[in-house]
């Protein structure tokens, strides 16, 4: 790398670290290249990008951002997944490390706060929004069907009580 893509890499580094919600740091020592295919297919449907780091120059990146905590994980073959949601990026990772032993969950950031291996992992068993609006909607909704089945029931037995029956 020449001095100008070492600078074009330092930004482009710098913006990601600023500009995304989550940063998710694995280890990929061992992972064939098809594997790492596959992990960014995954990854990139849900708008989700997984980039091998440079580490030391990421180092450099990482000074003058939110993420400065981080550079004590970048070591060995690091790559790094940044998004806008925490809970799926998460999710995809941990479920392909269970699968894939030669991937390693170091830690991270979401928002502002610094997760650990078992922060990331917390975080990939959250429901994601659209699951917990699911979750809230059905909550709503059971009393409210319930309700309106006692009502219903009530003027059921109304009507026939009524004289007009008898």
């Amino acid at each position: 790398m020449n001095k100008d893509q070492k600078k074009n890499y330092i930004a482009e580094m710098e913006s990601q670290f600023q500009n995304n919600e989550a940063i998710l740091v694995t280890h990929y020592q061992g992972l064939t290249m098809s594997q790492l295919d596959e992990l960014r297919a995954q990854m990139r449907e849900h708008g989700i990008k997984f980039k091998i780091t440079k580490n030391r120059i990421t180092k450099l990146a990482l000074e003058k951002t939110k993420c400065k905590d981080l550079s004590n994980l970048f070591t060995g073959a690091t790559a790094v997944a940044f998004s806008d949601d925490a809970i799926m990026s998460a999710r995809i990772l941990s479920k392909f490390a269970k699968n894939n032993e030669n991937l390693k969950l170091l830690g991270g950031i979401m928002g502002s706060d610094i997760l650990d291996q078992t922060g990331v992992q917390n975080v990939a068993n959250l429901p994601t929004l659209d699951e917990a609006r699911a979750n809230i909607v059905g909550i709503l909704s059971a009393p409210a069907s319930k309700f309106v089945s006692i009502l219903l029931a009530r003027s059921e037995k109304m009507s026939t009580l009524s004289p007009e029956n008898s």
